[in-house]
């Protein structure tokens, strides 16, 4: 059932005495507590939870893991997750706080005993860049404070070296950074809040995580510099309960910070929701509210955060903020290409040879990234999938065409999205794809719009009983739901959930013409 029709009543206790303790009616917190994959009542309480992300789905690894885990829990001690950042490896769950992949289930009896043994999820990590930016020796705390204390109520030096940078959001929608900011300066009212959306939900992305884990300093000071510019109150982190690990981490970065700066910073653990990725719904939940999308305007930077002015950006775009201060903007803008500057981290899975994340310059071919730092395929593929569930699917024929940047994916149809790879293996039906993605949509939709909300599941009934019970779709309704949701949708995941399942329809018609009625005239 969808989180945004499951448990909408109160019926225990600790939820009733939860609200006398704040200032929230039972009804609100209800509904938060019902829309989260670790709190809502059929998940919740799990003593070990599988992840059921795309990654681990191609490799068809998880069945094995969940029978594993059969013989050391029972039916109802397991649930699931939805990405646990760990596609280099699959085999992926997480057990007692901490979350594993590989060969750790062979080892299962000795982690449930407690074994310290160590983990084999630490992120390969290599690059194709002229200089790393992202994959630096760790910088000294004490000369990154000084740094970012000389721009201190100087909003407009930080700015202009940002324009000049042309640096463009790393979160999917690479909206140019320096006019967030500039909007977020400009507004009025106190306190002002720095939030960083560490909820790296795309399953197949683990960029994220391996900058919180490996180079925390970067993204703090790129949440420093922006705060003590504009005489910002709080950062915050928002980094979802999957990371434990880099939760760790980012502790003790931020314990380090503290012997240099004054400036706060709070780490917010989410609890399992893709659309908190979402900026509106991502406020929501610091808030304690439902994790539900914001109409939109007002923009968050002038009514955000307890309806504040928020500057809110994703991990890697604060990590870039170093490089380029260190080096000045117009430095940073020579490397890449006109329309997408700097370098790129891209994650590739399993699917892989030399599987990774690994810092790439904006600009270099799909094909070469794959072949270079990615060594080939591992397994024989049809098609990848860039940019996450709602990134844009590739048949290979049109790898060597494409670019890593912007532009050149956008112009062909597709998205670069978190920049997020997952193959898809020859012997995986499509049809099969294309339900996973709209189950995916159906289970994660905050249920808001209904085009969303009704639209996804319409669409996963429907795909179902093609595959079931050899029901075959009418191309035209399959046509009418994904435009309306496309163009009728809150949000990018109702509204861009049709571009993947077109790009299907477009270069797999001939495998889709059983499941699928086209008509005669379609190309």
């Amino acid at each position: 059932m969808s989180k945004n029709l499951s448990h909408l009543s109160l019926r225990n206790s600790h939820q009733a005495e939860c609200s006398e303790k704040t200032f929230f009616s039972p009804s609100v917190k209800a509904g938060s507590q019902s829309f989260y994959d670790f709190t809502r009542p059929e998940n919740a309480d799990k003593k070990v939870h599988v992840c059921n992300g795309t990654a681990c789905l191609v490799a068809g690894t998880q069945e094995q893991v969940r029978t594993r885990l059969a013989g050391h829990f029972t039916r109802d001690e397991i649930g699931h997750v939805c990405c646990l950042g760990r596609c280099h490896e699959n085999k992926s769950f997480m057990y007692n706080n901490k979350t594993y992949s590989g060969n750790d289930i062979d080892h299962l009896a000795e982690l449930i005993n407690g074994s310290e043994r160590s983990l084999t999820g630490q992120i390969p990590a290599t690059g194709l860049v002229r200089e790393t930016m992202l994959m630096p020796p760790a910088a000294d705390m004490e000369e990154i404070c000084r740094l970012a204390a000389s721009y201190a109520d100087r909003p407009q030096p930080l700015i202009d070296e940002l324009q000049a940078a042309r640096l463009r959001g790393r979160g999917g929608a690479g909206f140019p950074f320096y006019l967030k900011l500039e909007s977020f300066s400009a507004a009025a009212g106190c306190p002002k809040y720095v939030v960083c959306n560490a909820d790296e939900g795309d399953p197949g992305a683990f960029s994220d995580r391996y900058l919180l884990e490996e180079q925390p300093h970067l993204v703090l000071f790129g949440m420093l510099v922006c705060g003590l510019a504009n005489d910002a109150d709080e950062g915050i982190l928002y980094i979802r309960h999957e990371y434990p690990e880099a939760m760790e981490r980012v502790r003790a970065a931020i314990d380090e910070l503290k012997k240099y700066s004054s400036f706060t910073f709070r780490i917010c653990k989410g609890k399992g929701a893709y659309v908190c990725g979402e900026e509106t719904a991502l406020i929501n939940s610091i808030e304690g509210q439902r994790p539900e999308v914001r109409v939109r305007p007002p923009y968050p930077t002038s009514e955000g955060l307890y309806n504040r002015p928020t500057l809110l950006s994703n991990v890697e775009t604060f990590a870039n903020l170093y490089w380029i201060l260190k080096n000045g903007g117009a430095a940073y803008a020579r490397y890449g290409s006109d329309t997408s500057t700097g370098n790129k981290l891209v994650c590739l899975d399993a699917c892989f040879n030399r599987p990774g994340v690994h810092e790439v310059e904006f600009g270099t071919s799909l094909g070469r990234i794959f072949s270079e730092l990615g060594g080939g395929f591992s397994t024989p593929l049809k098609a990848v999938q860039i940019g996450g569930p709602l990134g844009g699917i590739i048949p290979l024929d049109k790898l060597d065409t494409l670019t890593l940047d912007f532009e050149s994916l956008q112009g062909q149809g597709f998205l670069l999205g978190h920049a997020s790879v997952v193959g898809i293996p020859e012997g995986l039906e499509m049809i099969r794809f294309v339900r996973h993605l709209l189950e995916f949509a159906r289970d994660e939709s905050c249920g808001k719009c209904y085009p969303c909300r009704i639209g996804s599941q319409r669409g996963y009934e429907f795909v179902h009983n093609a595959i079931e019970n050899d029901e075959k779709i009418p191309f035209e309704f399959l046509s009418d739901l994904l435009w309306t949701m496309q163009h009728g949708s809150l949000c990018a995941l109702g509204g861009g959930l049709p571009l993947p399942i077109n790009n299907v329809l477009t270069y797999f018609q001939e495998e889709l013409s059983r499941h699928i009625g086209f008509s005669e005239d379609r190309p």
